[in-house]
C-alpha cells in the first residue's frame, strides 16, 4: 500500500483573516526544513502541493533535496470560503470547525470528497502539502468519523496513511499544536 505523508505548511507570514496568500515567515521555513529531513528518508516520494504559496513554500526544501519538481493539486488545497469577505473568514471557519461534515455545505463535503480521491489515487508513497482543516477532513474520512475538527496538526507536522483505491487508513497523525 502507498504511504501518504500529509504535511501541514510551515507558519504563515499572516492568518487567514489578514491575507488570502501569505507565504511563511521565518520560523515556517525553519518548519519546512526539519520536514524535508524526515520526509527525505522516505524517499522516493511524489511530492504534491496546494497551489496556495505557504504550501509550496514548504515543498521547496524537500523538492530540492530530492531533485525533483512538486506537482500544484487543487484538490489539497485550504478549505474552500469562495464569497466570504476576508475579515468574516475567521468566524466562518470557527463556526465550520465546530460543526459536523454531514452539516456543511454542498461545495465543503464535496472539497472533502474530492481530496479523499486524490489520496486514494496516489500509487506511489507520496508527500501532500497542504492545511488544517484538509488534514483534518483526511483524518475524518479515514477513522469514520462525522466532526471537522478531529486533530490539531502543527505547522511543519507530518500525518501518515496508508491509502488504496479503496480507502485510506490513519496510521499517525503526527506533532499536534
Amino acid at each position: 500500500m502507498p504511504k501518504v505523508y500529509m504535511v501541514r505548511h510551515g507558519r504563515a507570514a499572516a492568518n487567514f483573516t489578514s491575507d488570502l496568500d501569505p507565504g511563511l515567515d521565518d520560523l515556517g521555513r525553519d518548519q519546512a526544513v526539519q520536514a524535508a529531513s524526515l520526509l527525505a528518508v522516505q524517499a522516493p516520494l511524489a511530492l504534491l502541493s496546494s497551489p496556495l504559496k505557504r504550501a509550496q513554500e514548504t515543498a521547496v526544501p524537500i523538492a530540492e533535496q530530492l531533485k525533483q519538481a512538486v506537482t500544484i493539486d487543487s484538490r489539497v488545497a485550504e478549505v474552500p470560503s469562495h464569497g466570504i469577505a476576508l475579515e468574516d473568514r475567521g468566524a466562518w471557519l470557527q463556526a465550520v470547525m465546530q460543526g459536523q461534515w454531514s452539516e456543511q455545505s454542498e461545495a465543503l463535503q464535496q472539497w472533502r470528497d474530492h481530496m479523499a480521491q486524490c489520496l486514494m489515487a496516489c500509487s506511489t508513497d507520496t508527500a501532500i502539502f497542504s492545511h488544517f482543516v484538509a488534514i483534518n477532513a483526511m483524518v475524518s474520512y479515514a477513522t469514520q468519523r462525522d466532526e471537522v475538527l478531529v486533530c490539531r496538526p502543527d505547522n511543519g507536522s507530518i500525518t501518515l496513511f496508508d491509502v488504496q483505491p479503496s480507502g485510506i487508513t490513519l496510521i499517525d497523525r503526527g506533532s499536534e499544536a
